[in-house]
């Protein structure tokens, strides 16, 4: 019993796990973009002219709907003010 359990414990720990992304829906230089860089990051990369215009979503169709529903989709202008 014991070894069955023991067995058991390591499948689970080597067992593939799915990757988690979070996507984010930005206003980055005056333009919408979806991007799996934490709100953190996207400062970094890309400075002050970025603000976060939504949620976070576990999908990247998600994050691509809620742009194309809200703001007419990735590329489309935008404002941080």
């Amino acid at each position: 019993m014991r070894f069955a359990l023991a067995a058991a414990a390591v499948a689970a720990l080597l067992a593939p796990v799915a990757a988690h992304a979070d996507y984010y829906v930005y206003c980055a230089n005056n333009r919408i973009e979806v991007d799996g860089r934490s709100p953190d990051q996207m400062r970094i990369a890309r400075g002050s002219g970025v603000c976060q215009m939504g949620p976070k979503f576990g999908f990247l169709s998600d994050a691509q709907s809620f742009a194309q529903r809200n703001f007419g989709g990735a590329g489309r202008s935008c404002s941080c003010r």
